[in-house]
């Protein structure tokens, strides 16, 4: 019987290492995904706006584009994306806030000035608007343009 309980801990010994090399080998495949000729690897950033303003009402169409032509287009003027959406997220009250929002999507290079860029956004959103917090997600692409 004894035996058989070293060999039980000897496989779960195993069994653990084994685990564990797979989830490191994963991380580290998992960064960036391989670009085939002709793409090219870019940060895809979305940030999402809420647009309740905090002491009622909310940003209008006319406050959103005057902010995508004054605050966003200048710092990335290849392009951009931008669409309507409707969610919730939890205030740092502790409440669950449902609100409408913009999506914003910004391919860009991995480099300082587009970070800093994306930032000086954010920062610009919420004082403007008296928002609490701008969400991002950021991940990597292979970008292609098709003509």
């Amino acid at each position: 019987m004894r035996a058989s309980m070293v060999r039980q801990s000897n496989f779960a010994a195993s069994y653990a290492l084994v685990a564990l090399a797979c989830v490191l080998v994963g991380c580290a495949t998992g960064e960036s995904p391989a670009c085939r000729t002709g793409e090219r690897s870019m940060l895809s950033d979305l940030l999402y706006f809420g647009l309740s303003k905090p002491a009622g009402g909310v940003i209008t169409q006319e406050e959103w584009d005057d902010f995508l032509r004054v605050t966003v287009t200048p710092r990335f003027p290849a392009g951009l994306t931008a669409w309507p959406a409707s969610g919730q997220w939890r205030g740092a009250d502790g409440r669950i806030v449902r609100e409408e929002s913009r999506v914003l999507q910004l391919l860009h290079p991995d480099d300082a000035e587009s970070e800093r860029s994306i930032r000086d956004i954010s920062d610009e959103y919420k004082r403007r608007f008296a928002q609490e917090a701008v969400l991002r997600v950021r991940s990597r692409a292979c970008t292609s343009i098709s003509g």
